[in-house]
């Protein structure tokens, strides 16, 4: 006999939904079940939530709150929902996100399918070229401080299903469960950790900023990341209009601008030589400053381009530090090539689309940290960084693919 329910949710969604929250891994959240244990009953498990949410009666349970340093000093709160409860966010997220993503704007890159982060750089790039200023600003805590009223209108405008909005709801309350077990109600914002809370901050800040660039300032390219974004003008007194409009806007929307993280940025170059206070910004990990750099023509001149930042590089290089690995003197090279590679490999992939040429004192580093592994290894190259030096250089040319630097041409 086929069951009744009030809302109607395909099991074959469910079981979907499951398959894309195990690809994305992720700890365990407060209930302590990894995915080992889920897995033990996960027939039943999955028959519960579907169960449950074609009921109505499904209720998330509290969110793990786990604080992680930010790049800029401080601490970031993430929610960490349990294994069951992401996959009925992703349950909602993949009857959500096809009626929204079609009407997000085109310049609008984060956490949205076929769209990256390198886009957004390659476009931020070409529009520099184009416009003499940039707005750089940031918006103070987006996911901690979204409106849920605001929100839910959104969510209202985009689908008739009930049991999508009352789930939505349900989640954007849903209480975070402190490291020292305080509970901390909640009734603003859209945790960071969150399943479909990308969608939503995507959705809240297209009627926000999205819709009312549009509207309002349609001669203004923009490219937004999530929160992080940047508006091109063509005059600094434009910049300036915009800026104060946007500061009004966002308080419209019970939004602000962080003060110390938003300004105006004059694009200097080889044609734009004004003196100007600020004349580099930061927009997801590169940064726009001007480069003596040869152009097509072979000529040397000053650019307005894309670099990685110092930031992101330092970045990168104490994580590379702080994995120690010229105490794996147990393990062969081939071991350290497998533990290093993955994460060489990927910041090259996004940070060598543009001027890769910024990126040789941090492939200096990767080099001096593998040759003082050999160092600490073996003997005969104990206190002996030149002939360390020479063994590795061998190896890369012998080798050139055990490391993606090597087969780049960053050799020791």
């Amino acid at each position: 006999m086929k069951e009744s329910k009030p809302y109607e949710i395909s099991k074959q969604v469910v079981m979907e939904a499951y398959k894309k929250v195990k690809a994305n891994r992720g700890s365990a959240g407060i209930d302590g079940k990894d995915f080992e244990q889920f897995e033990k009953d996960l027939k039943g498990n999955l028959y519960k939530i579907w169960n449950r949410m074609s009921s109505g009666s499904y209720f998330p349970p509290p969110v793990k709150a786990v604080e992680i340093p930010k790049k800029a000093g401080g601490t970031r709160r993430l929610g960490i929902p349990t294994i069951g409860d992401r996959v009925a966010q992703m349950v909602a997220k993949m009857y959500l996100e096809p009626l929204v993503e079609p009407i997000f704007h085109e310049d609008s890159y984060g956490y949205r399918p076929h769209k990256s982060a390198i886009e957004a750089i390659g476009k931020a790039r070409k529009m520099c070229w184009k416009y003499d200023y940039v707005i750089e600003f940031d918006i103070r805590g987006l996911f901690d401080n979204i409106d849920h009223g605001l929100l839910m209108k959104a969510v209202g405008m985009h689908t008739k299903l009930n049991w999508l909005k009352l789930y939505i709801q349900r989640w954007l309350t849903t209480p975070f469960i402190l490291m020292t077990g305080e509970k901390v109600e909640r009734n603003s914002g859209t945790p960071q950790g969150g399943v479909i809370s990308p969608v939503l901050a995507n959705l809240f800040m297209h009627y926000v900023f999205d819709k009312w660039m549009e509207r309002s300032h349609p001669n203004s390219p923009f490219e937004r990341y999530a929160d992080d974004a940047i508006i091109h003008c063509r005059t600094e007194a434009e910049a300036k209009w915009i800026l104060h409009e946007l500061e009004i806007r966002l308080m419209e929307c019970k939004l602000e601008l962080h003060p110390l993280k938003t300004k105006i940025v004059y694009c200097k170059d080889k044609d734009r030589t004004k003196d100007y206070e600020n004349t580099e910004f930061e927009f997801l990990g590169y940064c726009f400053r001007r480069i003596f750099i040869k152009d097509r023509n072979g000529r040397l001149q000053f650019n307005f381009l894309p670099s990685v930042s110092k930031k992101s590089a330092k970045s990168f290089r104490e994580k590379l530090k702080g994995m120690e690995i010229h105490k794996m003197t147990g393990s062969k090279i081939e071991m350290i090539s497998e533990l290093l590679s993955p994460m060489i490999r990927g910041w090259i992939n996004y940070f060598g689309k543009f001027n890769p040429s910024a990126m040789n004192y941090t492939m200096f580093c990767i080099n001096s940290r593998l040759t003082k592994w050999a160092m600490c290894k073996y003997k005969h190259l104990r206190g002996r960084q030149r002939r360390a030096t020479k063994w590795m250089k061998e190896l890369a040319k012998r080798e050139p693919n055990m490391f993606p630097h090597w087969a780049l041409g960053f050799i020791p």
